[in-house]
């Protein structure tokens, strides 16, 4: 949607920051040590030569850049917070100049139930907020320019100029603290200093970053880097002095009993409203979500990954409105703090299916799915502590039939399928994401076990996408999106999916996204013809380095060559159709049968999707779940069978259907191990 420029306020909470680094610079750059960076092209040299200059330990200098990047450039493109760089030097010009967006399209019902449809005012998105991210992390970039002398251009797209500015604004911390300044100093003693470089506004936020700092310096770490540099913290054993974290002056968040996060998780309650309001008909209505007793009446069964359109501030203001929508976490991207808004007991809206709402919990992450921007290791982190904390306490399991995008929600009936979401997209890191939750996907399997798990290599894995500069919001002014133009190259989790086993084969057609058969694009919200890491699909043929799966009901082809492989292979179970079946419907929600309902509860009709199941193909089986529907259709559960599950006999097998998951009737399909009855 289109949006007004920053506000005054906002603009004022730019040239606050602004004034700020003027400040930091008059204090002047910290005497530099005689090694320098102008010669150093290997980029652990370049680390250490930017420590030896502005005299940071260089550990802690490539603590910190792990924690920002892990050391990966993302050559002049900046993060969801607008950072750029391995040293991740914020820009608030660039986030000030890009205006918020929304969580929905207009005349989208996000919470996904026939029997009371949420209609929001777009306008309420679109109102401008001021607080985008703490002042603290505003303008690094312009405080890293004054101390180095270095343009602020350079300091985006250059990796060594980036990494000197990161060592001059840690140093500037370390000497406002008054503590020692020096590469050959303690590193205990930087504590302080990397917290305040978190750009948090709390003091658990802060101390939550450079806790993993710290614990990254512990662990060592080695890794080749975006651009094909190899880089290597070594590990050493640190026991940090905390003592400057309280020196910073920094607020401290509000931790009540029942909160829901990880005791090590800087995290904070802003609660979600649960209030009556007249809406715009004159009728009194509530939102912004509905009251539960979960997993105690219904079983938790997915977390949903979605990011947020917009900027943390804006966002946590939305969901604070009760006419709007309501989900259950935002995260900060620029340092991994989180909000919870609504307790895991409760129902959020937030995935615009009411079957996956009334069975999951939503967690929101500050960025874009199609801009091309990339997320923070700091974010990534918190939300993979989150996430396995929350799968651990409800017995959800830690894979992506269950741990899933927003874009792999499905439609809820035919006409719903191609409005849903895809966030939080294809530069979303899901096998670097599972690999911090303790659950790296792992081969299980050989080409005779019949499935196989998606896993590219990220940072090579870069395809071709199409109109990132024309996913919303658009530049101030602009009433029209721009002519779509190539997206840049950057690493993803997504392979592209042909209908032969050729480059030059077309892409598949998504029969929801495109009815009449055209394939799929490039485009970059365009996921027809995509599978994503993590996600395990039905073999259905192998042909020299391509590999096909069966997909929406067709042969699905993606280039995996043993010498690059893009997949693992697996072992599990498939549904195939009964004998006798030519196809069979596949379903976006599992509701009960008509007969399940009690007086006074309305049918929710089992609708199918437009697609089929054809006999002779076999798809992926997620899990077996009860036919169930959760009845929430008033403020007071006033009325009849409200706040009540209704559960029937019918029973259902999850899929991996397309790029989205999907259901059939267990009445419909026979489930055998996949290995049995594959292509030879």
């Amino acid at each position: 949607m289109h949006l007004s420029p920053p506000p005054s306020g906002r603009r004022m909470l730019l040239a606050a920051a602004v004034a700020a680094a003027t400040a930091l610079v008059a204090t002047g750059p910290v005497a530099a040590e005689p090694l320098t960076v102008q010669s150093a092209t290997d980029r652990q040299e370049q680390y250490a030569a930017a420590a030896a200059e502005y005299g940071v330990p260089q550990s802690v200098l490539l603590g910190v850049s792990y924690l920002e990047s892990r050391w990966d450039t993302h050559p002049g493109q900046p993060s969801t917070s607008g950072g750029y760089g391995p040293m991740h030097l914020t820009d608030a010009q660039h986030v000030l100049s890009t205006p918020a967006s929304g969580h929905v399209d207009e005349n989208e019902d996000p919470r996904g139930d026939d029997s009371r449809p949420l209609t929001l005012d777009p306008n309420i998105a679109a109102a401008p907020a001021e607080d985008v991210l703490p002042q603290a992390s505003l303008q690094t970039l312009d405080a890293a320019a004054g101390l180095t002398g270095l343009a602020e251009e350079t300091l985006r797209t250059d990796a060594a100029a980036n990494i000197r500015g990161g060592a001059a604004l840690l140093a500037s911390y370390q000497k406002e603290l008054g503590s020692p300044v020096g590469a050959g100093t303690d590193p205990a003693a930087w504590y302080g200093a990397v917290a305040r470089y978190s750009g948090a506004d709390t003091e658990d936020a802060a101390a939550a970053f450079a806790d993993e700092v710290y614990d990254q310096i512990g662990q060592g770490a080695s890794r080749t880097t975006d651009d094909g540099q190899r880089v290597t913290l070594a590990a050493a054993a640190v026991t940090p002095d905390e003592s400057g974290l309280h020196k910073l002056g920094l607020r401290r968040a509000e931790r009540p009993d029942g909160l829901e996060c990880p005791v090590r998780l800087a995290c904070e309650w802003i609660p979600a409203p649960y209030a009556e309001y007249i809406d715009k008909s004159g009728n009194l209505n509530y939102g912004n979500h509905d009251l539960g007793n979960r997993p105690a009446q219904q079983k938790i069964e997915y977390i949903v990954i979605h990011d947020t359109e917009g900027y943390f501030g804006p966002s946590v203001n939305l969901v604070k409105d009760p006419t709007y929508l309501g989900w259950h976490y935002t995260l900060r991207s620029v340092d991994g703090y989180v909000a919870q808004h609504i307790k895991a007991k409760d129902v959020g809206w937030h995935a615009g299916n009411w079957y996956v709402n009334a069975k999951s919990i939503g967690l929101e992450h500050e960025g874009f799915a199609g801009h091309g921007t990339w997320y923070t290791e700091a974010m990534y982190r918190a939300s993979a502590k989150l996430v396995r904390h929350l799968a651990l306490r409800f017995q959800i399991p830690l894979d992506r039939q269950h741990i899933i995008g927003h874009d792999n929600v499905p439609g809820t009936t035919a006409g719903t399928v191609a409005g849903m979401h895809w966030d939080p997209g294809p530069y979303w890191d899901w096998s670097h994401y599972f690999d911090l939750m303790k659950a790296p996907f792992h081969s299980t399997g050989t080409p005779h076990t019949g499935l196989v798990t998606i896993d590219p290599d990220f940072a090579t894995n870069q395809p071709a996408f199409t109109g990132c500069n024309q996913q919303p919001p658009f530049p101030p002014g602009e009433g029209k999106p721009p002519t779509a133009t190539p997206c840049p190259l950057r690493g993803s989790s997504s392979v592209i999916l042909r209908t032969g086993p050729s480059a030059t084969a077309p892409l598949v057609n998504d029969l929801g996204l495109r009815p009449n058969g055209t394939p799929d694009t490039m485009y970059i919200s365009d996921h027809g013809a995509r599978a994503s890491a993590g996600q395990t699909y039905a073999l259905a043929d192998i042909q020299g380095d391509w590999t096909a799966i069966w997909y929406l009901n067709q042969k699905a082809w993606f280039y995996n060559p043993a010498s690059a492989p893009t997949a693992k292979w697996a072992n599990g179970f498939v549904v195939t159709p009964k004998p006798g079946k030519t196809t069979i419907p596949v379903y976006g929600r599992a509701y009960p049968e008509r007969a399940a309902y009690p007086a006074g509860v309305p049918y929710q009709t089992i609708s199918p999707l437009q697609y089929t199941l054809s006999a002779g193909q076999r798809y992926a089986v997620g899990g077996v779940l009860p036919g169930e529907y959760y009845r929430a259709v008033t403020f007071d559960g006033s009325a009849p069978g409200d706040w009540t599950v209704v559960r029937g006999e019918n029973r259902y097998v999850q899929i991996q259907f397309g790029h989205r998951v999907m259901f059939v009737n267990l009445d419909d399909v026979q489930i055998q191990p996949a290995s049995v009855g594959g292509p030879a």
